[in-house]
């Protein structure tokens, strides 16, 4: 069956592409520049490697060795035609070097270790120096953007990101009165023909971002049983108040930063634990903590 919906290993059929990245005219639905957009096939591949791992670790589960290793393979033998077919090894540029060409076999563990710098210098020259600290990524790519820029060091860009407001950016969409996510980041000045007013995966990993990277909180196990509190201090951002209501009761990260010093107030629910991961001037310095109300401090520069 594969053989209906692959070619030499690459995927290539359903794929509507990464749809509504900002178009190159603010009255464009879909942008008609090869160089913005990302081929359907360059998308899917790196999904099917994605979704192979989901089963591998269902089979796993179910104690079938037989599908495990078949699973495995098809991601490495689907990775190695990926980066056969598409990635450039002098400039480190997938395809023809959008974000999301980058983003997606970055984000799914495709790219070889030697390789994963010069793809994420790729990422942020593109945002950086070709849209000028903007988006440029539709659907599929915002989806992993704000989580890969910080945890690669660029959380400065991520925050620039979500506090702008100028075109394209989802605070473009609230200063021209949007009370709901557009499906197109110029849905004020497109073709009313396509242009829904609702469209809440155009926000990406924005809000995953905010609660998981900046408040730190993620579960660790189901229903929060076990909790890791890991968040990521941003030049420029002095605070941030983050609460979560999760099955096992109320999660609270509460940090401010004051010169050098780093203030973090957390409350972790009952009958849990928290893996705490308090930011220092080295990196970050693990422990852990049970139920209650938990002040810590230390120095981060």
């Amino acid at each position: 069956m594969k053989e209906s919906y692959s070619e030499d290993g690459i995927i290539t059929r359903d794929c509507y592409g990464d749809w509504c990245m900002p178009p190159e005219s603010p009255e464009m639905i879909h942008s008609k520049d090869t160089s913005r957009i990302t081929s359907a096939a360059v998308i899917s591949t790196p999904f099917y490697c994605y979704l192979a791992g989901k089963m591998a670790k269902f089979a796993e589960l179910l104690g079938i060795q037989e599908d495990v290793a078949y699973f495995n393979n098809e991601i490495a033998a689907t990775t190695a035609s990926y980066n056969k077919k598409y990635l450039n090894k002098e400039t480190g540029r997938y395809s023809n070097n959008t974000v999301t060409a980058n983003i997606l076999p970055l984000w799914f563990g495709m790219v070889p270790a030697d390789m994963e710098d010069k793809v994420f210098a790729n990422i942020i020259d593109k945002t950086e120096k070709d849209f000028g600290g903007h988006v440029s990524t539709g659907v599929v790519g915002i989806q992993h953007l704000m989580r890969t820029l910080t945890e690669r060091g660029r959380g400065d860009l991520a925050l620039r990101l979500a506090t702008i407001d100028s075109y394209p950016s989802w605070g473009y969409m609230y200063r021209n009165g949007a009370t709901t996510i557009w499906e197109l980041w110029n849905g004020n000045t497109a073709d009313p023909s396509m242009n829904s007013g609702n469209h809440v995966m155009l926000l990406g990993d924005l809000i995953l971002w905010e609660y998981e990277y900046l408040g730190g909180i993620r579960a660790l196990e189901p229903g929060y049983s076990k909790i890791q509190l890991k968040p990521y201090p941003i030049k420029g951002l002095e605070y941030v108040n983050c609460s979560y209501k999760s099955v096992s009761g109320l999660i609270e990260s509460r940090w401010k930063v004051s010169g050098n010093q780093f203030d973090w107030d957390i409350v972790i629910p009952a009958n849990t634990t928290a893996e705490v991961w308090l930011p220092t001037s080295n990196g970050y310095e693990k422990q852990t903590f049970g139920s209650g109300k938990h002040h810590l401090t230390s120095n981060i520069n």
